[in-house]
């Protein structure tokens, strides 16, 4: 260990951290000795920002280590954050310690130091704090498997000590834990204690991997979701939690999940434990919805404050539209709490009911309108144009913004020519620059030409928004066929400094008159960014009609991300399927887990357009 005294013989200037050289490092340590309890909770704060920011380590993470061992044992008030700090620097894979790159990197310092000062850190394991306790057990678990052997057999004997006669349970869980580091497995599935039992689960479970034994889904079920009493929120090892590791284990077998999640929402939906499992499961397996969503309605009557509430009615509004026939139950239990006096509720219900395409949905929405249901109405009641349109053009006009007025302009583009009705509220939104990107593009889409309208339009290819600059320029020549402001703004926007792929992929909607950018065009075909090869590619097809030099750019960048599903949108709209990506498109098209997450903002979750998308592939021939 090293004393603050010392500080001044490690060259910190010379070394690194999140944010540059190091030299703030011995000003915060020294901080730590302070008597003032908010000087040394934020050097602490900042030592956590800087030498491990964001679970990432540097150079000058493994000097500090030998400081901050000295302060564990010298700054008793704080000995529990310290050690937690050192577990986390040291936080790494075991089985990365077997690359030829483990020596330099700079985990492989932190752990070489700490595995070298663990002995004079083991007396912590007996302090009379629990929290100290389980901050020590996680750090010996953090470098248990670097330690010499006569290290290792000191920390396996003190380690068994707690695990056999601490008074805590959760520290003999976390005990138990630390021994299946150090090399030696224990059978506790039986023990008295329900913390134990679920760390042994716990640990079965990652080493058998799912399908998981039913004794396993058992103690997960029973104990998985009662809190610990006193419960400190310390994480046992690593910076995982127990409760992160159950939720990824239980995601990862979804019957044993969707077991677990029921018998917990049976038993009353502790901490919305079992709600929060169930909007895992739907995120991560796919055509689970059906389940998914029975599951939240059982828990809906368990939730203890609106909050919760909220919560199960978000996450049914997420999945409901992949329901055909959502049950009677259902949309009535949404219906009942659309009329809630509580907004923070009623909204949420709201927006589910008009996913659900119950009728009844659009009365409320008309009753209360807002940005959102209205979109969600006008998409599922296309054929009440004449009642949504009215509203849609008053919020429009009393000034909406932003997000808001996305929305409300997005709920016009599947109400076809009734929704011409609105164009001088979208005209508005255009000359104010509110949402005017989306406004201008729905004014394309949808519009009629008169000289005002093609005025404005004029005018906004000359905005200094450069996104605002080419959509008025695509709907400019949507209306008139004119293509000569869209050319211009568009060799002005790609021979821009800077990324883009956003310019290129408006291209589409040009068609044929994009030819003459083909020698802006070209030269992106093979540029580093995936995303600017993918749009390039996509570009050239539609500016040249050929799918030749398109084509293998596009298949090449296959795969489930998000670029990859937007170069096998441009694939589709091509209509040619390489042979080589059969494979990979039945493995898109028929995987029970989902591919891609979901996308804020995204009226379609990205996996499902994956699916569809490699299904109607496949069916080229």
């Amino acid at each position: 260990m090293r004393s603050p005294a010392e500080l001044d013989q490690v060259q910190w200037h010379d070394l690194t951290h999140a944010y540059g050289p190091a030299e703030d490092v011995p000003e915060l340590i020294r901080a730590l000795y302070e008597d003032d309890a908010d000087t040394v909770g934020e050097a602490i704060h900042e030592l956590y920002g800087n030498i491990h920011h964001q679970g990432t380590v540097y150079p000058a993470s493994a000097p500090a280590v030998p400081f901050l061992a000295h302060a564990v044992l010298h700054v008793p008030g704080r000995r529990d954050e310290l050690l937690i700090l050192l577990a986390v620097l040291a936080d790494h894979d075991p089985e990365d310690t077997a690359s030829p790159h483990w020596p330099g990197r700079p985990v492989a310092a932190i752990c070489d130091e700490l595995a070298r000062l663990l002995p004079q850190l083991l007396p912590c394991l007996a302090d009379t704090a629990r929290l100290v306790r389980r901050a020590a057990l996680r750090v010996v678990g953090a470098v248990a498997d670097l330690l010499p052997a006569e290290v290792r057999a000191a920390a396996e004997r003190r380690v068994d000590e707690l695990y056999t006669t601490d008074p805590v349970p959760a520290v003999r869980a976390d005990a138990l834990v630390v021994l299946a580091r150090l090399g030696r497995e224990t059978e506790a599935l039986d023990s008295p204690f329900p913390e134990v039992r679920l760390a042994a689960a716990l640990l079965a479970a990652e080493r058998s991997g799912p399908p998981y034994e039913e004794r396993l889904v058992d103690v997960f079920a029973e104990d998985g979701a009662e809190p610990d009493p006193g419960d400190d929120g310390s994480a046992r090892a690593g910076t995982t939690s127990p409760d992160d590791l159950l939720t990824h284990l239980l995601t990862r077998d979804v019957a044993a999940g969707l077991t677990v999640t029921a018998r917990w929402i049976a038993a009353g939906d502790l901490g919305s434990c079992g709600s929060r499992l169930a909007g895992q499961i739907a995120e991560t397996w796919r055509d689970r919805e059906s389940e998914v969503l029975d599951l939240m309605l059982a828990a809906l009557p368990h939730q203890r404050d609106a909050h919760g509430r909220a919560e199960c009615l978000t996450t049914i509004g997420q999945w409901i539209e992949r329901l055909p026939e959502p049950g009677a139950d259902l949309r009535n239990t949404l219906y009942q709490y659309a009329r809630s006096d509580d907004e923070s509720e009623a909204a949420p219900a709201l927006l589910a009911l008009a996913r659900s395409r119950d009728p009844r949905a659009l009365e409320l929405v008309l009753r209360t309108p807002g940005p959102d249901t209205l979109r969600a109405a006008a998409s599922a009641c296309p054929g009440a144009a004449d009642r949504l349109i009215p509203e849609i053009r008053r919020t429009l006009a009393s000034g909406a913004t932003g997000n808001e007025a996305i929305d409300l302009i997005g709920a016009l583009t599947g109400l076809g020519a009734a929704a011409r009705q609105a164009q001088p509220e979208l005209l508005d939104c255009l000359r104010s620059r509110r949402a005017a990107v989306v406004a201008a593009r729905q004014i394309g889409l949808n519009g009629v030409v008169t000289p005002e309208i093609t005025a404005l339009l004029h005018e906004a290819t000359h905005s200094t928004d450069p996104s605002l600059r080419a959509a008025a320029a695509l709907a400019h020549h949507r209306l008139t066929g004119d293509a000569a402001p869209a050319l211009r703004v568009f060799e002005g926007l790609l021979a821009a400094q800077g990324p883009v792929h956003w310019h290129l992929s408006s291209l589409p909607p040009l068609g044929s008159a994009a030819a003459p950018l083909l020698p802006l065009i070209e030269p992106l075909l093979t540029a580093r960014y995936e995303w600017t090869r993918m749009a390039a590619a996509e570009a050239h097809h539609t500016a040249t009609g050929s799918p030749e030099r398109a084509v293998p750019i596009l298949a090449g960048l296959i795969g489930p991300t998000p670029v990859g599903l937007c170069a096998l949108k441009a694939l589709a709209a091509i209509g040619r399927v390489p042979e080589e990506l059969r494979p990979p498109l039945r493995a898109f098209a028929f995987s029970p887990l989902r591919l891609l997450p979901a996308m804020p903002f995204s009226d379609v979750h990205p996996d499902e357009e994956l699916r569809a998308l490699a299904r109607s592939l496949l069916e080229i021939h």
